[in-house]
Protein backbone atom coordinates (compact mmCIF):
# COMPACT_ATOMS: atom_id res chain seq x y z
CA UNK A 1 0.00 0.00 0.00
CA UNK A 2 1.13 3.74 -1.04
CA UNK A 3 1.16 5.70 1.80
CA UNK A 4 3.24 9.00 0.30
CA UNK A 5 1.78 10.91 -3.09
CA UNK A 6 3.33 13.49 -5.35
CA UNK A 7 3.32 14.83 -8.52
CA UNK A 8 6.13 14.59 -10.88
CA UNK A 9 6.54 17.49 -13.43
CA UNK A 10 8.67 17.00 -16.37
CA UNK A 11 9.57 19.77 -18.58
CA UNK A 12 11.47 18.43 -21.37
CA UNK A 13 14.71 20.57 -22.32
CA UNK A 14 16.04 18.93 -25.63
CA UNK A 15 14.11 16.47 -27.81
CA UNK A 16 12.81 13.08 -26.47
CA UNK A 17 12.22 9.92 -27.74
CA UNK A 18 10.53 7.37 -25.58
CA UNK A 19 10.39 4.45 -28.25
CA UNK A 20 7.15 3.04 -28.98
CA UNK A 21 8.89 0.28 -31.43
CA UNK A 22 8.80 0.08 -35.36
CA UNK A 23 6.01 1.12 -36.97
CA UNK A 24 4.61 0.12 -40.67
CA UNK A 25 3.48 3.91 -41.44
CA UNK A 26 5.66 6.83 -42.43
CA UNK A 27 7.58 7.58 -39.35
CA UNK A 28 10.07 4.28 -38.30
CA UNK A 29 10.19 4.55 -34.87
CA UNK A 30 7.33 6.85 -33.26
CA UNK A 31 7.04 7.84 -29.81
CA UNK A 32 4.75 6.85 -27.04
CA UNK A 33 1.06 7.89 -27.34
CA UNK A 34 -1.59 7.22 -25.27
CA UNK A 35 -4.14 5.03 -26.65
CA UNK A 36 -7.54 6.99 -26.30
CA UNK A 37 -6.52 10.60 -26.34
CA UNK A 38 -3.15 9.73 -29.02
CA UNK A 39 -1.22 12.62 -26.26
CA UNK A 40 2.67 11.91 -26.10
CA UNK A 41 2.86 10.07 -22.72
CA UNK A 42 5.79 8.63 -21.05
CA UNK A 43 5.81 5.08 -19.70
CA UNK A 44 6.01 5.12 -15.59
CA UNK A 45 8.59 2.20 -16.17
CA UNK A 46 11.15 4.60 -18.09
CA UNK A 47 9.94 6.96 -15.69
CA UNK A 48 11.32 4.93 -13.03
CA UNK A 49 14.60 3.55 -14.81
CA UNK A 50 15.43 7.17 -15.61
CA UNK A 51 14.95 8.00 -11.81
CA UNK A 52 16.75 5.00 -10.57
CA UNK A 53 19.81 6.22 -12.86
CA UNK A 54 19.26 9.31 -12.02
CA UNK A 55 20.02 8.48 -7.96
CA UNK A 56 22.71 6.33 -8.31
CA UNK A 57 24.86 9.36 -10.56
CA UNK A 58 23.56 12.27 -8.55
CA UNK A 59 22.58 11.15 -5.32
CA UNK A 60 25.97 8.70 -5.27
CA UNK A 61 23.38 6.19 -4.69
CA UNK A 62 25.09 2.37 -3.82
CA UNK A 63 23.86 -0.70 -4.81
CA UNK A 64 21.97 -1.14 -1.43
CA UNK A 65 20.42 1.68 -1.35
CA UNK A 66 19.13 1.74 -4.90
CA UNK A 67 18.05 -2.25 -4.36
CA UNK A 68 16.33 -1.01 -1.23
CA UNK A 69 14.21 1.80 -3.10
CA UNK A 70 13.63 0.92 -6.27
CA UNK A 71 13.66 -2.97 -5.93
CA UNK A 72 16.99 -5.03 -6.76
CA UNK A 73 17.92 -5.71 -10.45
CA UNK A 74 16.28 -8.96 -12.56
CA UNK A 75 18.42 -11.76 -11.67
CA UNK A 76 19.17 -10.62 -8.08
CA UNK A 77 19.97 -13.26 -5.46
CA UNK A 78 17.33 -11.48 -3.07
CA UNK A 79 13.95 -10.47 -4.66
CA UNK A 80 11.85 -7.53 -3.31
CA UNK A 81 9.10 -5.06 -4.38
CA UNK A 82 10.98 -1.87 -4.69
CA UNK A 83 9.10 1.26 -2.79
CA UNK A 84 8.81 3.92 -5.26
CA UNK A 85 5.95 3.96 -8.01
CA UNK A 86 5.79 6.02 -11.19
CA UNK A 87 2.70 5.90 -13.28
CA UNK A 88 2.69 7.36 -16.86
CA UNK A 89 3.63 10.99 -17.82
CA UNK A 90 0.68 12.65 -19.01
CA UNK A 91 0.52 15.77 -21.43
CA UNK A 92 0.12 19.34 -20.18
CA UNK A 93 1.20 21.36 -22.70
CA UNK A 94 2.90 21.44 -25.84
CA UNK A 95 5.15 24.15 -27.82
CA UNK A 96 3.95 25.16 -31.12
CA UNK A 97 4.98 27.85 -33.22
CA UNK A 98 3.29 31.10 -33.48
CA UNK A 99 3.26 34.22 -35.58
CA UNK A 100 4.15 36.18 -32.60
CA UNK A 101 6.50 35.24 -29.42
CA UNK A 102 8.19 32.62 -30.92
CA UNK A 103 6.08 30.06 -29.98
CA UNK A 104 3.03 28.99 -27.15
CA UNK A 105 2.91 26.47 -24.64
CA UNK A 106 -0.51 25.29 -26.01
CA UNK A 107 -3.33 22.82 -23.83
CA UNK A 108 -6.68 22.30 -23.49
CA UNK A 109 -9.76 21.61 -20.96
CA UNK A 110 -9.35 18.13 -21.13
CA UNK A 111 -6.08 17.96 -20.40
CA UNK A 112 -5.99 21.02 -17.64
CA UNK A 113 -8.96 18.81 -16.26
CA UNK A 114 -6.28 15.89 -16.11
CA UNK A 115 -4.04 17.72 -14.43
CA UNK A 116 -5.84 19.28 -12.11
CA UNK A 117 -7.33 16.10 -10.97
CA UNK A 118 -3.77 14.02 -10.15
CA UNK A 119 -2.61 16.99 -8.64
CA UNK A 120 -6.08 17.01 -5.91
CA UNK A 121 -5.72 12.84 -5.82
CA UNK A 122 -2.23 13.66 -4.40
CA UNK A 123 -3.49 16.34 -1.72
CA UNK A 124 -1.72 19.10 -3.57
CA UNK A 125 -5.17 21.35 -4.24
CA UNK A 126 -5.00 23.26 -6.91
CA UNK A 127 -7.98 25.69 -7.13
CA UNK A 128 -8.11 26.90 -11.00
CA UNK A 129 -11.12 28.35 -12.17
CA UNK A 130 -11.37 25.69 -15.07
CA UNK A 131 -15.41 26.33 -15.11
CA UNK A 132 -14.88 30.05 -15.38
CA UNK A 133 -11.81 29.31 -18.62
CA UNK A 134 -14.50 27.17 -20.00
CA UNK A 135 -16.80 29.51 -20.12
CA UNK A 136 -14.78 32.17 -21.96
CA UNK A 137 -13.97 29.54 -24.56
CA UNK A 138 -17.88 29.31 -25.75
CA UNK A 139 -18.63 32.96 -25.74
CA UNK A 140 -19.28 33.68 -28.88
CA UNK A 141 -16.31 36.04 -30.72
CA UNK A 142 -18.49 36.96 -33.53
CA UNK A 143 -21.99 38.37 -33.42
CA UNK A 144 -24.13 36.48 -36.55
CA UNK A 145 -26.76 38.09 -38.31
CA UNK A 146 -29.51 36.20 -39.90
CA UNK A 147 -30.61 32.59 -39.87
CA UNK A 148 -28.23 31.06 -42.66
CA UNK A 149 -25.26 33.03 -40.30
CA UNK A 150 -26.22 31.39 -37.59
CA UNK A 151 -26.44 27.92 -38.78
CA UNK A 152 -23.60 28.04 -40.55
CA UNK A 153 -20.31 25.59 -39.79
CA UNK A 154 -17.84 28.28 -40.02
CA UNK A 155 -19.90 30.35 -37.22
CA UNK A 156 -20.29 27.58 -34.92
CA UNK A 157 -16.36 27.15 -35.43
CA UNK A 158 -16.01 30.81 -34.77
CA UNK A 159 -18.19 30.54 -31.48
CA UNK A 160 -15.12 28.21 -29.87
CA UNK A 161 -12.30 30.86 -29.92
CA UNK A 162 -8.80 29.97 -28.44
CA UNK A 163 -7.99 31.59 -25.16
CA UNK A 164 -4.44 33.72 -24.12
CA UNK A 165 -3.55 35.59 -21.68
CA UNK A 166 -0.48 37.61 -23.38
CA UNK A 167 -2.53 39.91 -25.88
CA UNK A 168 0.92 39.97 -27.67
CA UNK A 169 -0.04 37.53 -28.93
CA UNK A 170 -2.37 38.32 -31.14
CA UNK A 171 -2.26 40.16 -34.54
CA UNK A 172 -4.56 43.00 -35.25
CA UNK A 173 -8.15 41.62 -35.46
CA UNK A 174 -7.80 39.48 -32.30
CA UNK A 175 -6.49 36.55 -34.43
CA UNK A 176 -3.76 33.90 -33.31
CA UNK A 177 -1.63 32.07 -35.75
CA UNK A 178 -0.30 29.03 -35.09
CA UNK A 179 1.72 26.99 -37.33
CA UNK A 180 0.01 27.70 -40.76
CA UNK A 181 -3.69 27.92 -39.18
CA UNK A 182 -5.32 31.16 -37.85
CA UNK A 183 -7.45 31.38 -34.70
CA UNK A 184 -9.73 33.32 -33.09
CA UNK A 185 -8.82 34.47 -29.56
CA UNK A 186 -9.22 36.22 -26.52
CA UNK A 187 -8.04 36.97 -23.37
CA UNK A 188 -8.67 35.63 -20.09
CA UNK A 189 -8.44 36.79 -16.86
CA UNK A 190 -8.99 32.94 -14.86
CA UNK A 191 -6.20 31.93 -17.35
CA UNK A 192 -3.74 33.86 -15.99
CA UNK A 193 -4.63 32.22 -12.89
CA UNK A 194 -4.12 28.92 -14.44
CA UNK A 195 -0.79 29.95 -16.07
CA UNK A 196 1.07 31.52 -13.30
CA UNK A 197 0.40 28.17 -10.78
CA UNK A 198 1.16 26.37 -12.91
CA UNK A 199 4.27 27.77 -13.53
CA UNK A 200 5.22 28.06 -10.02
CA UNK A 201 4.36 24.45 -9.65
CA UNK A 202 6.02 23.00 -12.72
CA UNK A 203 9.59 24.81 -13.00
CA UNK A 204 12.51 25.46 -10.49
CA UNK A 205 12.00 28.59 -9.21
CA UNK A 206 16.07 29.58 -10.10
CA UNK A 207 17.47 32.04 -12.18
CA UNK A 208 17.94 29.09 -15.12
CA UNK A 209 14.54 28.44 -16.11
CA UNK A 210 13.17 32.18 -14.57
CA UNK A 211 12.81 33.33 -18.58
CA UNK A 212 10.57 29.76 -18.82
CA UNK A 213 9.02 30.35 -15.75
CA UNK A 214 7.39 33.63 -16.94
CA UNK A 215 6.69 32.64 -20.55
CA UNK A 216 4.42 29.95 -19.37
CA UNK A 217 2.83 32.43 -17.11
CA UNK A 218 1.49 34.72 -20.04
CA UNK A 219 2.04 32.69 -23.24
CA UNK A 220 -0.23 29.24 -22.03
CA UNK A 221 -2.52 29.13 -24.58
CA UNK A 222 -6.24 26.99 -24.35
CA UNK A 223 -7.06 25.36 -27.78
CA UNK A 224 -9.87 23.19 -28.20
CA UNK A 225 -9.91 19.79 -27.20
CA UNK A 226 -10.18 18.81 -31.02
CA UNK A 227 -7.62 21.05 -32.41
CA UNK A 228 -4.77 20.36 -29.06
CA UNK A 229 -4.94 16.78 -30.29
CA UNK A 230 -4.38 17.50 -33.99
CA UNK A 231 -1.03 19.64 -32.81
CA UNK A 232 -0.36 16.53 -30.33
CA UNK A 233 -0.38 14.47 -33.32
CA UNK A 234 1.55 16.33 -35.51
CA UNK A 235 3.21 18.87 -34.49
CA UNK A 236 5.83 16.60 -32.56
CA UNK A 237 9.53 17.22 -34.48
CA UNK A 238 10.44 14.28 -36.71
CA UNK A 239 14.23 13.71 -37.98
CA UNK A 240 15.94 12.27 -40.83
CA UNK A 241 18.89 9.57 -39.74
CA UNK A 242 20.67 8.33 -42.81
CA UNK A 243 23.55 5.79 -42.99
CA UNK A 244 26.15 5.89 -45.95
CA UNK A 245 27.45 3.08 -47.23
CA UNK A 246 30.96 4.02 -47.51
CA UNK A 247 31.78 2.34 -50.36
CA UNK A 248 28.75 3.13 -52.88
CA UNK A 249 28.02 7.24 -51.08
CA UNK A 250 24.47 5.88 -50.61
CA UNK A 251 22.62 5.14 -47.71
CA UNK A 252 22.94 1.51 -46.73
CA UNK A 253 20.15 -0.94 -46.75
CA UNK A 254 18.00 0.23 -43.66
CA UNK A 255 19.69 2.73 -42.88
CA UNK A 256 17.40 5.64 -44.72
CA UNK A 257 14.73 5.74 -41.44
CA UNK A 258 12.30 8.48 -39.40
CA UNK A 259 12.56 8.92 -35.72
CA UNK A 260 10.06 11.15 -33.74
CA UNK A 261 10.77 12.97 -31.13
CA UNK A 262 8.48 15.50 -28.37
CA UNK A 263 9.99 18.59 -28.87
CA UNK A 264 11.87 21.04 -26.19
CA UNK A 265 9.68 22.60 -23.84
CA UNK A 266 6.93 19.65 -23.73
CA UNK A 267 5.82 19.66 -20.41
CA UNK A 268 4.06 16.48 -18.65
CA UNK A 269 2.98 15.66 -14.83
CA UNK A 270 3.10 12.03 -13.38
CA UNK A 271 1.91 10.33 -10.70
CA UNK A 272 4.56 9.44 -8.04
CA UNK A 273 3.62 7.12 -4.56
CA UNK A 274 5.94 5.57 -2.02
CA UNK A 275 5.73 2.89 0.38
CA UNK A 276 7.89 1.63 3.35
CA UNK A 277 10.63 -0.74 2.10
CA UNK A 278 9.85 -4.35 2.33
CA UNK A 279 13.37 -6.64 2.34
CA UNK A 280 12.10 -8.94 4.72
CA UNK A 281 15.15 -8.45 6.70
CA UNK A 282 13.13 -6.51 9.94
CA UNK A 283 12.23 -3.23 10.94
CA UNK A 284 15.72 -2.64 11.96
CA UNK A 285 16.73 -2.13 8.26
CA UNK A 286 13.50 -1.12 6.60
CA UNK A 287 12.29 3.05 5.65
CA UNK A 288 8.93 4.51 6.19
CA UNK A 289 7.25 5.79 3.87
CA UNK A 290 7.80 9.19 4.61
CA UNK A 291 11.84 8.37 4.49
CA UNK A 292 11.77 7.02 1.19
CA UNK A 293 9.78 10.36 -0.66
CA UNK A 294 12.60 12.57 1.29
CA UNK A 295 15.31 10.88 -0.40
CA UNK A 296 13.81 10.71 -3.63
CA UNK A 297 12.65 13.69 -3.88
CA UNK A 298 16.12 15.18 -2.82
CA UNK A 299 17.66 13.12 -5.82
CA UNK A 300 14.98 14.31 -8.33
CA UNK A 301 13.72 18.03 -8.14
CA UNK A 302 15.10 20.36 -9.78
CA UNK A 303 17.59 17.98 -11.64
CA UNK A 304 18.61 17.37 -15.10
CA UNK A 305 18.09 13.42 -16.11
CA UNK A 306 17.71 11.90 -19.03
CA UNK A 307 15.33 9.36 -20.16
CA UNK A 308 14.54 7.53 -23.59
CA UNK A 309 16.42 6.76 -26.46
CA UNK A 310 19.14 8.34 -28.32
CA UNK A 311 21.71 9.36 -25.57
CA UNK A 312 24.47 9.94 -27.39
CA UNK A 313 22.68 12.72 -29.30
CA UNK A 314 21.82 14.54 -26.43
CA UNK A 315 18.27 13.61 -26.80
CA UNK A 316 16.25 12.77 -23.76
CA UNK A 317 17.15 15.65 -21.19
CA UNK A 318 14.70 16.71 -18.82
CA UNK A 319 13.91 18.62 -15.60
CA UNK A 320 12.23 17.03 -12.59
CA UNK A 321 9.96 18.88 -10.28
CA UNK A 322 7.97 17.27 -7.46
CA UNK A 323 4.76 18.75 -5.95
CA UNK A 324 3.79 17.42 -3.03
Amino acid sequence: MFEQHAALFLYTVSPVHMGAGQAIGVIDNPIQRERHTRYPSFAGSGIKGAARHGFEVLFNGTNASLDLLFGPEAGSDTLHAGAVSFGDAQLIALPVRSLREGYVYATCPQALARTRRLLELIGAKADWPLSAVEKDQQRPVVNPTGNQARDSADVKEKQQPCLVVNPALLSPGGKLHLEAFEYPARVSEPLAEVAADLANRALPDVAAYAFFREKLKKDLVVLSDTDFSYFAEYATLVETHVRIDENTGTASDGGLFYTENLPPESLLVAPMLTSKTRTGKGKENELCAEAVMSHVKAALDGKLLQIGGDATTGRGLIVARVEG
